[in-house]
């Protein structure tokens, strides 16, 4: 019974997916017909174009005579070759090859192209002669193609063309036969692909081919090409040299790598140097200790290409060397081997660096320090310890290491430094690691509270200002409300330095202290500091549109001079809606703004159009109708050289005395600058409801029309 119930299930299966397979092909064979029908419509070239490619995927041998009629279409032979170049079968093959009959010139090339694309073996003997047409990319073509299909007939008849072919397409039947020998070489008949690669390589050809020769030659022949390998190293032609660091680089095995650091040991320092890059790019069979002898000794030049690579595949093994170099007192070197050892791969390396610490001595010691920074290896311990060295540097090091490896339980260590240093040399230092420390934590309102009680405890102001600049990079409640703290203060200098700091706080949580500062501060300095701060958060934070007209009322109660509340009118232009407009036509009542709240006003009722409500019934109320605007001419430049834009100004004429322009740069809005390098001006004569009259405006400036006498 089982067993027949599997038989069942199976017979089940075959069918289902023969029906699937039947209902995919029926699908496909209707998609075929939907695209051979544009191709036989009258549909644009561009349509075509991808009805061919769409037939690469859903084409057959019924597509075959439409797509062949098009490889005589300029514009549309070569999205046909992509679809006959995919579609299976001899059919497309056979279109392709009685096309050459046909075609001339570039349409014939591409077709040999495609020819080669299907690696057609029916084609070999039309190819063959095409080797002897006139046309050289005609036949180039043909050299390449017959590469393509790399058979024995092919590449016999490259071989033969290579030496007795034209010279003229030599080139082509070179990198014919290149491919032929790839062809052979990976069918696994090396002796072959090693012929065909030494005809090349010895050819008079271009030495682009010859260099194709010659990387195939080495690496067809295996181990057995390393001495040609080296050769090439050390051969003075530097196209040959760039191909043997190449070759070098794909090399099989491990044998090459004590050839390259033989030839490591012999070779002149501007190859030297590149020679070790290529050894470095072969990291599982890298010869190590060649590298670290180039890394310790010798030219310049290959020792910082050394050091360099050591980085990519040194281990702990490297670690004494490079300390070495690192206190030698070359500053190219030792810098290189910072680099270096702040990278040097190796599971090992960190627990060796610790391991070096407790016995480093002299200029070792404060560069292991460093090492454990850069590095980032938790040793904590060790570097609180260093923090009471009577050597600066030792210090210096420890104190930035541990800006960028303790822990928020250990920063109260690092605060201490920072603010009661026992050496006064030491405190740049400290409050540099501190700072680093803090922004790096992840917890950062914990630190902040820690570097806010610092703030309280310290009675030196330099160091509150040292310690407020650190809050204000981490941003934050805490800081936030000890920097507002701190700018409430008595002190001159706490009070410039909160107030510059809130003036560019990131975050728009600093709107309500700012506002608070402005009101409450004395000094006039600090009072237009914080308003502008508090103005710049409206300007350029994304806020809900009742909260920024919130702001900006506010902003112009507190303002006390004319100059901020111009700034406030600005945001208000920028943001239209019902309650920016308010803002601005209340301050028309304001002399010291007037002119700068009536052209607001006019950009935003202009912007708002009819989408702002009561906006006429607001213009109204304050005494500003509607007026029938007509420009009468409108001029561009400067001196003698003016371009009329009349017709620019006429297109944006609506009913207030305002014209925006299509974009604020009136070059940008006139189409081009009429006088480079000039300071230009825009003259209008205009009339408005009949009456005639005449503005002129600096470049880009906001034009609003003048009501006429």
């Amino acid at each position: 019974m089982a067993r027949g119930f599997i038989l069942f299930a199976v017979v089940v299966g075959i069918a289902t997916t023969s029906l699937r397979a039947d209902n995919a092909a029926k699908a496909s064979s209707e998609k075929e017909q939907e695209l051979l029908a544009v191709l036989r419509s009258d549909a644009p070239p561009a349509e075509k174009a991808i009805t061919c490619k769409l037939l690469a995927i859903h084409g057959s041998d019924a597509a075959v005579p439409d797509l062949a009629e098009l490889l005589s279409n300029e514009q549309l032979a070569s999205w046909s070759r992509i679809a006959l170049e995919a579609i299976p079968g001899s059919t497309a093959g056979e279109a392709l090859r009685n096309a050459t009959d046909s075609l001339d010139g570039q349409l014939l090339v591409g077709v040999l192209n495609s020819i080669g694309v299907r690696q057609d073996a029916q084609a070999v003997e039309l190819l063959t002669k095409r080797l002897q047409d006139d046309d050289v990319e005609v036949a180039s073509a043909a050299a390449v193609a017959l590469g393509h299909i790399g058979n024995s007939e092919a590449t016999q008849v490259l071989r033969k063309s290579l030496a007795a072919g034209p010279e003229k397409i030599r080139s082509a039947i070179a990198e014919g036969c290149v491919l032929c020998a790839e062809q052979s070489l990976a069918a696994g008949d090396a002796a072959v692909a090693v012929e065909i690669y030494d005809e090349v390589r010895n050819a008079d050809v271009p030495q682009q081919r010859i260099i194709e020769g010659l990387r195939g030659a080495i690496l067809a022949r295996g181990q057995d090409g390393i001495p040609l390998l080296i050769e090439q190293f050390q051969s003075p032609d530097k196209a040959k040299f760039q191909l043997a660091l190449g070759t070098a680089r794909e090399f099989p095995g491990d044998k090459v790598d004590q050839a390259l650091a033989d030839e490591l040991a012999r070779a002149k320092p501007q190859r030297a140097a590149l020679i070790v890059q290529a050894m470095a790019d072969r990291p599982e069979t890298v010869i190590l200790p060649a590298i670290l002898q180039a890394a310790a000794k010798g030219p310049q030049a290959v020792r910082l290409s050394a050091i360099d690579a050591l980085g990519r595949v040194g281990d702990a093994s490297c670690l004494s060397a490079l300390l070495n170099i690192a206190t030698e007192g070359n500053k190219e070197l030792t810098q290189a081997a910072k680099a270096t050892l702040a990278d040097l791969p190796g599971e090992n390396v960190n627990a060796q660096v610790v391991a070096l610490l407790p016995a480093a001595e002299g200029k070792k010691y404060p560069l292991l320090l460093e090492v454990v920074g850069t590095r980032r290896i938790a040793a904590v311990p060790t570097l609180l310890k260093a923090l009471d060295h009577d050597d600066a540097d030792v210090r210096h090091a420890a104190l930035s290491s541990l800006g960028e490896t303790v822990e928020l339980e250990n920063l109260s260590a690092l605060i201490a430094r920072a603010t009661k240093p026992k050496h006064s040399e030491d405190t740049p230092v400290a409050q540099r690691a501190l700072k680093a420390a803090s922004i790096r934590m992840p917890d950062r309102e914990a630190c902040a509270a820690q570097l806010a009680e610092a703030v309280k405890q310290t009675k030196s102001v330099p160091t509150k200002v040292a310690l407020l600049e650190i809050l204000a990079e981490m941003g934050g409640t805490n800081a936030l409300a000890t920097i507002a703290e701190a700018a409430k203060s008595n002190s001159i200098p706490l009070q410039e330095s909160s107030s510059a700091l809130l003036g560019k706080w990131m975050t728009a949580d600093a709107a309500p202290v700012l506002l608070d500062l402005a009101k409450t501060l004395p000094a006039e300095k600090y009072h237009v500091r914080a308003l502008r701060g508090y103005v710049r958060i409206a300007r350029q934070f994304n806020l809900p549109e009742d909260q920024r007209a919130e702001m900006c009322g506010k902003a112009l109660d507190a303002s006390r001079r004319a100059a901020e509340r111009k700034l406030v009118l600005e945001v208000l232009a920028r943001y239209p809606n019902a309650e920016t407009l308010k803002l601005a036509i209340d301050s028309l009542a304001d002399p010291e703004v007037k002119d700068k709240a009536y052209e607001s006003t006019l950009v935003i009722a202009q912007k708002l159009g009819d989408k702002g409500g009561n906006v006429q019934k607001l213009l109204a109320q304050a005494g500003l109708e509607k007026i029938k605007l007509e420009i009468i001419e409108a001029k561009y430049g400067a001196g003698n050289t003016y371009k009329d834009v009349t017709k620019n100004l006429q297109k944006q004429v609506r009913d207030l005395p305002l014209i925006l322009l299509s974009k604020r740069s009136y070059n940008k809005s006139f189409g081009g600058d009429p006088a480079p390098g000039s300071s230009k001006e825009l003259t209008v004569k205009y009339r408005i409801n009949g009456k005639e009259g005449e503005a002129t405006f600096a470049e880009n400036a906001v034009i609003v029309l003048p009501m006429p006498k």
